[in-house]
């Protein structure tokens, strides 16, 4: 089992970084479901801009579908055998300004239901012993299932608003163990690098192969 795992990011465009293990670890200010060394990701829009902060979400919740990258599509960010996908969890509406204050009141409680509550829709892709997980997916896209093998960059769902989530993101993290209960949490990097909070990535899709 590797010391670092090395990925690919999962989607294409332009994307925020934030709660990186770059800055802090456990990067999520907790260890619980070996979420030490995740990672996440705001999509942008093609100029770098994420989606506005009005007075009308500073007051109260948005939904979902009012953010740019909700429904974005997502890759896998490894090659690998997926031995999970869940996609029945609803999106909820996105809570940023005052909203979000009375949303992490119910952390706790999220916490305790257990990792499907906090995770939402998700992905499981296994490689080598190592498990790579995809959280927050949008209800009912996901285009994988238990069972099926995956190539790096392949297609697996969109990002959502699903599980523990503020607004529209993708969740990354690593683990050693399919139940997250029982893993211990793998650092990742991404071709080689880790981000930083704050730094804005750009994934590419790979080439595709021709065949001669």
């Amino acid at each position: 089992m590797p010391a670092t795992l090395d990925l690919d990011f999962p989607f294409t465009g332009r994307w925020l970084v934030r709660n990186s293990p770059a800055n802090r670890v456990p990067s999520h200010g907790t260890s619980l479901f070996a979420s030490s060394y995740a990672i996440d990701f705001v999509p942008l829009d093609a100029a770098g801009r994420g989606t506005p902060l009005g007075l009308r979400a500073l007051l109260r919740p948005q939904p979902p579908e009012q953010f740019r990258g909700f429904g974005r599509p997502l890759l896998a960010p490894v090659g690998g055998l997926v031995v999970s996908a869940h996609a029945a969890e609803p999106d909820h509406h996105a809570h940023r300004g005052l909203p979000s204050l009375g949303y992490a009141l119910g952390q706790r409680r999220r916490a305790a239901a257990g990792w499907p509550a906090l995770a939402g829709n998700h992905v499981l892709i296994e490689q080598a012993g190592v498990v790579v997980a995809l959280c927050h997916l949008r209800w009912g896209s996901l285009l994988v299932e238990p069972g099926q093998r995956v190539e790096a960059g392949d297609p697996v769902g969109l990002c959502g608003n699903s599980g523990n989530s503020t607004e529209p993101h993708v969740h990354l993290q690593a683990f050693d163990h399919p139940d997250p209960v029982r893993a211990r949490a793998v650092p990742v990097t991404f071709a080689g690098a880790l981000p930083r909070n704050g730094q804005v990535v750009e994934g590419r899709s790979r080439p595709q192969s021709q065949s001669t």
